[in-house]
């Protein structure tokens, strides 16, 4: 999971330019909401409209006894990953102006998985 202090949530960005960034670094995380949530693995597509980013949020619950694997992609092939056994995790940022962007988990070394709608 990445983390951060108050200090750095000062830094900015918008659209392509949040690519590979930590939401938690920036304004990004002031006013994003879970726009999509997959009921089945519980992995969030959550977004930012300020900053026109998105990533993935597992927020451990019930915790796991195998990996996960939390994964953002967006449909110009960007696409970040974090593997959890519990932990509440949370996924870089992907560009979502004027593009596509997912969550997805997946288990059992991806025997097993779920995607969020595109959004």
């Amino acid at each position: 999971m990445f983390a951060s202090t108050p200090a750095s949530a000062a830094t900015s960005c918008l659209g392509s330019t949040c690519t590979g960034k930590d939401p938690a670094a920036t304004t990004c995380q002031n006013d994003a909401k879970t726009v999509y949530w997959d009921g089945w693995l519980n992995v969030e597509l959550r977004y930012s409209p300020s900053c026109r980013a998105a990533w993935a949020r597992w927020q451990g619950a019930g915790g796991t006894t195998e990996p996960l694997k939390v994964q953002i992609e967006n449909n110009q092939g960007a696409t970040y990953s974090v593997t959890t056994t519990g932990a509440t995790v949370y996924t870089r940022m992907v560009n979502d102006k004027d593009v596509l962007a997912r969550a997805a988990g997946f288990k059992n070394g991806g025997a097993q998985y779920s995607y969020t709608a595109w959004y």
